[in-house]
C-alpha cells in the first residue's frame, strides 16, 4: 500500500511540478482568503479594505522593501571578525551554518506584528480603543515584547540545534 502511495505522490508530483502537499496548503490558503474577502464584502467595507491594502502593498512594496533589504545586505557585511567579543574561530567552526535566516525570521515576524499593531503597542489609539472597547492598551507594548522575545529565544535555539545537528554528523564515529 505504501509504494502504491508513493507511486501516486511521484505521478503528482510530474504533473503538478511540486510537492502535491503544496498544492493542498495553496488552495487551503486561497479559500482563507476568499472566505475572508466574502466577509469583508458582506460586511459593507470592501472599499475601504481595498484602499488599504493597495496602500500597504505600495507601503510595503516603494518603502518597507528596499529598507529591509539594505539593512539586510548590511549585517551579512559587517566586519564581524573585528568586533571586540569575536574570538578567532578554529577551521571547524569556519563551517557553521549560515547564520542570516535565525535572524531574518524574528525581526521579520516581530516587525510584521509591530506593522500591524503599533497604534495599540505605541498608544496611540488609546481613546478611541477604550471607548469602543473599555479596555486599556496598555498590556500591548508588553505582549508585544514577550512574542518578540520568544521569536529570538525559539529561533536561537533552532540555531543552537542545529549546530549540534551538524557537529553530530561531522564527528567521527569509533568503535
Amino acid at each position: 500500500m505504501f509504494s502504491r502511495l508513493h507511486a501516486i505522490h511521484r505521478w503528482a508530483a510530474s504533473r503538478y511540478g511540486a510537492d502535491p502537499l503544496q498544492l493542498l496548503a495553496l488552495l487551503a490558503c486561497f479559500a482563507l482568503a476568499g472566505y475572508a474577502a466574502g466577509r469583508v464584502v458582506a460586511a459593507g467595507i470592501w472599499e475601504g479594505f481595498v484602499v488599504w491594502f493597495v496602500g500597504a502593498a505600495l507601503i510595503h512594496d516603494l518603502l518597507l522593501f528596499p529598507l529591509y533589504a539594505i539593512a539586510d545586505v548590511v549585517a551579512q557585511r559587517l566586519p564581524w571578525h573585528r568586533l571586540p567579543w569575536h574570538r578567532r574561530r578554529s577551521p571547524a567552526a569556519a563551517q557553521w551554518p549560515p547564520w542570516i535566516n535565525y535572524l531574518r525570521v524574528p525581526i521579520g515576524l516581530s516587525g510584521m506584528l509591530l506593522l500591524v499593531w503599533f497604534p495599540l503597542i505605541l498608544r496611540r489609539s488609546q481613546d478611541r480603543y477604550e471607548a469602543s472597547t473599555a479596555l486599556s492598551t496598555s498590556p500591548y507594548l508588553g505582549r508585544w515584547l514577550l512574542v518578540t522575545g520568544v521569536l529570538f529565544a525559539g529561533s536561537a535555539l533552532a540555531y543552537a540545534l542545529r549546530l549540534r545537528r551538524d557537529k553530530s554528523l561531522h564527528r567521527p564515529h569509533w568503535r
